[in-house]
């Protein structure tokens, strides 16, 4: 298997790597980091798919390039207005996933006037568009870390079709309590439940957030707009731990998914992002 990675450190091999696990139908291996990898190269979308509802792997609308200079450094930026995502072409597991953002000003279509929305797919698994029926969806199968102006960290189950008809969801375990409205939020100290479906809120997720743009909480963690945020999704094994800007906001345990594709979503809002690399385990606690 050629396996073409760029690491903050400089080119690496593919004996850098440590490399195990099924082969998928992507026809890739698991691949394991044992040194740093920037899947953002800082020039190309080289090592991503691109993904969009109807289109597919074509992209007449550049919903997803490279600029030059945001801030000073080059940026991915993805315009939000197809629905779809970029995926990588391998496989991971066992990372640190560190993802740093930054909102845009373009909204589109039925979210025009709603919250800034994106994502970060995790273990994603199967083919491209099967959150479809007729796989032509705009995601995967997987768990994801969830972008949303005053949701950043939130937990969702994303359900794919197999090619049969039959719909799989990721199941997760997550110590959770009840907010005023009923809505499942993330709490150390609460009561260990198997989650098969929805969402898990992050711990500080104000229970009067609305769909509108520009919404921030009270207790939201996420940088101001205009500003990056720093979001760290750490996988090992069958538990997921999501950090922003430092602070610990969501966890979960006993993963029906251990291992995948990683996928930036576009979702109705401009959104750009400077850094997506892969730090090994040892790299954090």
């Amino acid at each position: 298997m050629r396996i073409r990675v760029v690491s903050m450190l400089g080119v690496l091999t593919a004996a850098s790597l440590t490399s195990v696990g099924a082969v998928a139908p992507q026809e890739t291996a698991v691949i394991r980091p044992i040194a740093p990898i920037a899947l953002f190269n800082g020039h190309d979308l080289s090592g991503f798919d691109t993904w969009l509802v109807d289109h597919h792997e074509r992209d007449p609308d550049r919903v997803f390039s490279v600029v030059d200079q945001i801030d000073g450094a080059p940026a991915i930026r993805i315009s939000g207005q197809r629905w779809g995502g970029l995926a990588t072409r391998d496989q991971y597991a066992d990372y640190h996933l560190v993802v740093e953002f930054r909102w845009g000003l373009l909204t589109w279509g039925e979210r025009t006037r709603a919250a800034r929305d994106s994502g970060v797919l995790v273990h994603g698994s199967g083919q491209l568009g099967n959150t479809g029926r007729d796989m032509n969806g705009p995601w995967l199968r997987s768990i994801e870390a969830q972008v949303i102006e005053g949701g950043i960290g939130d937990f969702i189950l994303v359900a794919g079709y197999e090619p049969s008809g039959a719909a799989v969801t990721p199941t997760l375990v997550a110590t959770a309590t009840k907010d005023r409205d009923g809505e499942d939020v993330y709490a150390p100290d609460g009561t260990a439940r198997t989650f098969t479906t929805g969402r898990i809120n992050w711990f500080g997720r104000d229970p009067d957030w609305t769909d509108r743009l520009g919404f921030r909480g009270t207790k939201d963690v996420e940088s101001p707009a205009g500003e990056w945020t720093h979001l760290e999704v750490t996988c090992r094994g069958r538990t997921i731990t999501a950090r922003v800007n430092g602070t610990i906001v969501n966890a979960g345990i006993e993963a029906s998914l251990s291992s995948g594709r990683i996928m930036l979503q576009s979702e109705g809002a401009e959104i750009y992002f400077r850094r997506v690399d892969l730090l090994p385990l040892a790299d954090r606690d």
